[in-house]
């Protein structure tokens, strides 16, 4: 007996931490004083020759896809990154979120790019997982289309992480 209150008090800790644990959410505050709050970014895609990191970044008012694609353009291509990013969602339906922002972090060895959710989007991203995107590489090639097989659901767990701090 004393075991299986055992066993199942330690699969309910489990629980509470792999729970507690997913929704760690991180912050910055940006050069003009504003805060940010985001997650590690996802693996959503990765071959031999090229990769997508997916997370979701707020301020608490509007949020952001942001992808860290590698490899990426030269800084001066990079910026020229300007076209939405189209995303497929497993409802079988295509979103297009807005480019809000290219950046390049860690004396541009990263490069990001934010795309902005749009409102009557939200509960689509906050229920279905990724299944593709396309991104328009100014400089690298033509639409680089990435079909996902890791971390499918990020974006659902994280958008909805930050939906319930908000309540």
């Amino acid at each position: 007996m004393k075991k299986i209150v055992f066993l199942t008090l330690f699969l309910f800790l489990g629980f509470c931490i792999n729970g507690v644990a997913q929704c760690e959410i991180k912050n910055r505050v940006l050069g003009d004083g504003s805060m940010i709050y985001y997650f590690e970014p996802s693996a959503f895609y990765t071959t031999k020759s090229k990769s997508l990191k997916i997370n979701i970044v707020t301020d608490k008012e509007h949020y952001f896809v942001s992808l860290q694609p590698t490899p990426f353009p030269e800084k001066k291509v990079g910026k020229q990154i300007k076209d939405d990013l189209i995303i497929h969602l497993a409802d079988n339906k295509i979103y297009k979120l807005a480019h809000y922002d290219t950046q390049y972090r860690r004396n541009d060895s990263i490069m990001q790019v934010l795309y902005l959710i749009d409102e009557k989007d939200m509960d689509a991203f906050s229920k279905y997982e990724a299944v593709t995107a396309e991104i328009n590489m100014k400089g690298t090639e033509f639409v680089r289309s990435y079909n996902f097989k890791l971390h499918k659901n990020a974006i659902v767990e994280q958008l909805n992480c930050f939906l319930k701090k908000n309540d």
